[in-house]
C-alpha cells in the first residue's frame, strides 16, 4: 500500500503524461490558460514558465532537484505564476518561447525556464538551472530571487525588456514569410541545381571520422542520409551514396543504436555516437526506419534491411497503444530517476547470463571491467562478424549464431529491469510519419505485416483524430417523381 501523495496541483486534472508527472510537486502548477493569466495579472506577479516533454532527462533532474524540493517550491509559489507545459501538446507555445530564448541567450533546449510579464511577454530565461551553483551556472533559487528582487526594484527596465524581446519574436517569426516573398521574386533556379548545392553543403560539412554531421552533441540526420542515397541514383555519384552509407554503418554500430531491442535514441551526447540521452522519440525511429529501408534497397545490404526491421518491431512492440494500433510519443531517458538504468550493463553480469559465450560478446560489444560510460558499459559494435571470426578462428556464421543468441538471452534479462516510463499520448503528425514508415518498409522490405501495422494505425487516425464533416444548411433534395 502506498502512502498518499502529500501534494496535488491543478495539473492533476490534465491528460498529458508530462503533466501528470509533475501533479503532485508542491509547486502550485497551473497548466497554460486564462487561469493562470488572470491570476498573474491580479497578483501583480511575474510568471515562471516551464516547458518540458516526458522523455527529457534533464526535465527529471530540475523537477528532482527544485519542483520537488519543499522549499524551493514554497519561494516560487510565494512570488511567481507557475506555469508548466508539455511542448509536444502545445508546440505552438513552445515555438514562441524558445525564439525568445534564443534571442536572449544564442542558445535553447529543455527544460526551458522562462520569466514572464503577466500579460505573457518574455523578459529573462534559461534552460536547466541546478539546486545549487555549479559549471557556471547559478542555483535556480538564487535565480528566483534575483527576478522577483528586478521586478520590485526595476518594473520599468522589466516592460521595457519584454517589449523589445517580443518585438524581435514577432520580427523573427514573420522572417520565413519574407524570405519567401523575397525569393519569389529571384530568377526561377532549376530544382535540379537546387539539390546539386543541397548534396555539395553535405559533402562538405560530413564527419569523415565519425560519420554524419556536427559535434558533440550530434543527431541523426535522416532525411539528408535519404537525400544523398536518391541523389546517388539521379547522378550516378558515389560520394553521395559513400557518405550516407558512412553514416549509417556508424549510427548503427553506436550506443544510440539499441542492439538488444532495437531503435534508436534521440541523439549522442558525443561526436562519435556512444553515450545517447537513452530518450527513444516516434519520430526519430520512424525517419531512421524509413532511411535504412530505403538503403537496403538500394545498396542489397541485408544489415541495413536488419536494422530497419529490427527498428519497426521494437516500435510495433513497444510504442503502439492497445487497442487500436496507434504509436505513442517517446519512452523516457530516465528509469526510476537514473539515466539510462535499463540499458547499460557490467561485466560480471554479462558473464554470469552469458556464461562461456561471454568472452566473444564482450570483443563485439565493447563490454569491458571499467566500461565506457559512467562506470558502465553502453553496448556498441567494435568488431564485426568477419573480424570476430579470424580472431576466433571460427566460422563466420557460427559467429553470427552465437551473438544473436547472446542478444535474446541479455534481452530476456533486461525486461526483468524495471523500464522507462512511456509517454502514450498519440500526435498526428508523429504517427503520420511512423505510418509512412510501416507501410514504406513493408513494400521495400516485402513485410506485409508491416503494412498491416501501417493500415491499423491510420484507421484509428482518421476514426478518432479528425474534427467531424461540418454541418451543412442546404435542404434535403426532393425525390423526383415517378412517370
Amino acid at each position: 500500500m502506498t502512502d498518499a501523495p502529500r501534494y496535488t496541483n491543478r495539473l492533476i486534472h490534465e491528460t498529458s503524461p508530462y503533466l501528470l508527472q509533475h501533479a503532485h510537486n508542491p509547486v502550485n502548477w497551473y497548466p497554460w490558460g486564462e487561469e493562470a493569466l488572470a491570476r498573474a495579472k491580479e497578483l501583480d506577479q511575474p510568471i515562471f514558465l516551464s516547458i518540458g516533454y516526458a522523455a527529457c532527462h534533464w526535465c527529471h533532474v530540475m523537477e528532482r532537484e527544485s519542483f520537488e524540493d519543499d522549499d524551493t517550491a514554497a519561494e516560487l509559489n510565494a512570488r511567481f505564476v507557475a506555469i508548466k507545459v508539455d511542448r509536444e501538446e502545445r508546440p505552438d507555445l513552445d515555438s514562441i518561447y524558445m525564439d525568445a530564448l534564443q534571442a536572449l541567450t544564442n542558445q535553447g533546449g529543455w527544460p526551458m525556464s522562462m520569466f514572464l510579464t503577466p500579460e505573457g511577454l518574455p523578459f529573462y530565461g534559461g534552460t536547466y538551472f541546478p539546486d545549487q551553483p555549479r559549471h557556471g551556472m547559478p542555483a535556480f533559487r538564487q535565480v528566483l530571487a534575483r527576478i522577483a528582487e528586478v521586478w520590485e526594484d526595476r518594473r520599468e527596465w522589466i516592460e521595457s525588456t519584454a517589449t523589445k524581446l517580443t518585438e524581435r519574436v514577432r520580427d523573427e517569426q514573420d522572417a520565413p514569410a519574407r524570405l519567401m516573398a523575397a525569393l519569389a521574386q529571384l530568377p526561377e533556379v532549376a530544382p535540379a541545381e537546387r539539390l546539386d548545392d543541397a548534396t555539395r553543403g553535405l559533402l562538405k560539412s560530413f564527419d569523415p571520422v565519425n560519420g554524419g554531421w556536427g559535434d558533440a552533441p550530434k543527431f541523426p540526420q535522416a532525411m539528408s542520409i535519404d537525400l544523398l542515397l536518391r541523389e546517388h541514383v539521379r547522378t550516378g555519384a558515389k560520394e553521395p551514396r559513400l557518405v550516407a552509407e558512412r553514416t549509417l554503418d556508424a549510427m548503427a554500430a553506436g550506443g544510440i543504436y539499441d542492439h538488444l531491442g532495437g531503435g534508436f535514441a534521440r541523439y549522442s551526447t558525443d561526436a562519435r555516437w556512444l553515450a545517447p540521452h537513452f530518450e527513444k522519440m516516434l519520430y526519430d525511429n520512424a525517419l531512421l526506419a524509413r532511411a535504412y529501408a530505403h538503403a537496403a534497397e538500394l545498396t542489397g545490404d541485408p544489415h541495413y534491411a536488419y536494422i530497419a526491421r529490427e527498428t519497426l518491431d521494437f516500435v510495433a512492440h513497444e510504442m503502439r497503444n492497445p487497442p487500436g494500433g496507434a504509436f505513442a510519443a517517446s519512452l523516457d531517458a530516465d528509469t526510476n530517476g537514473t539515466e539510462g538504468a535499463t540499458y547499460t550493463w557490467d561485466a560480471a553480469e554479462v558473464r554470469t547470463i552469458l556464461g562461456d559465450a561471454a568472452p566473444l560478446f564482450e570483443a563485439a560489444y565493447d563490454v569491458t571491467d571499467e566500461g565506457n560510460w559512467e562506470g558502465h558499459t553502453i553496448l556498441n559494435r567494435v568488431r564485426t562478424d568477419t573480424e570476430l571470426a579470424v580472431e576466433h578462428e571460427r566460422p563466420r556464421d557460427e559467429i553470427a549464431e552465437t551473438l544473436a543468441q547472446a542478444r535474446t538471452e541479455l534481452l530476456r534479462a533486461r525486461d526483468e529491469r524495471p523500464q522507462p516510463a512511456r509517454d502514450d499520448k498519440v500526435l498526428t503528425a508523429w504517427n503520420g510519419l511512423m505510418i509512412a514508415a510501416f507501410a514504406d518498409a513493408g513494400r521495400t522490405l516485402g513485410e506485409p505485416g508491416f503494412v498491416r501495422v501501417a493500415t491499423e494505425a491510420a484507421d484509428f487516425i482518421l476514426a478518432e483524430l479528425r474534427a467531424p464533416e461540418p454541418a451543412t444548411d442546404a435542404a434535403p433534395t426532393e425525390p423526383e417523381a415517378e412517370a
